[in-house]
């Protein structure tokens, strides 16, 4: 079962539940899914919609805090239940050990040198660790590993 089924599957058992909370926030992941196929006239893969789920849950965080700052508990307790939710479809994340082995498995692959060889070391890790690590920190690893 696909990704896209499972989260379709869910908001079935969420109408059937009369969850409305849960079946706006998993209709909100079906809308987004369904925008990117659209305006890229694709479907979506599994790791192209674990991509759409970690793009979701990084505009929600920053919302989050904004609601915070804000002292608008009522948002930030929505937006906080959403990244919960979206969470739960991403597949379990990887340890600093295992982050740590495919930096180094990537850079092996690739002969990197330096930090001019990045984007060929962040190509093979973004397939293997979609959705189960945060880039941006795997980038800062890779670049303190080339001293840069």
């Amino acid at each position: 079962m696909s990704l896209r089924d499972r989260i379709q599957e869910d908001m079935k058992t969420a109408m059937r539940a009369r969850d409305k909370d849960r079946l706006g926030a998993i209709r909100l992941i079906l809308a987004a899914i369904k925008q990117r196929e659209v305006d890229e006239r694709i479907t979506l893969s599994d790791v192209q919609t674990l991509a759409v789920l970690e793009k979701m849950i990084k505009q929600r965080r920053e919302s989050l805090t904004q609601y915070q700052n804000a002292g608008r508990a009522d948002l930030a307790t929505q937006e906080a239940f959403e990244i919960d939710l979206i969470q739960s479809y991403l597949p379990a994340p990887l340890d600093d050990a295992g982050i740590e082995a495919l930096i180094a498995e990537a850079i092996a692959a690739t002969n990197a040198q330096s930090v001019r060889d990045m984007g060929k070391v962040m190509a093979i890790i973004k397939e293997q660790a979609q959705g189960r690590a945060d880039m941006a920190a795997v980038s800062a690893r890779i670049k303190a590993r080339f001293g840069g």
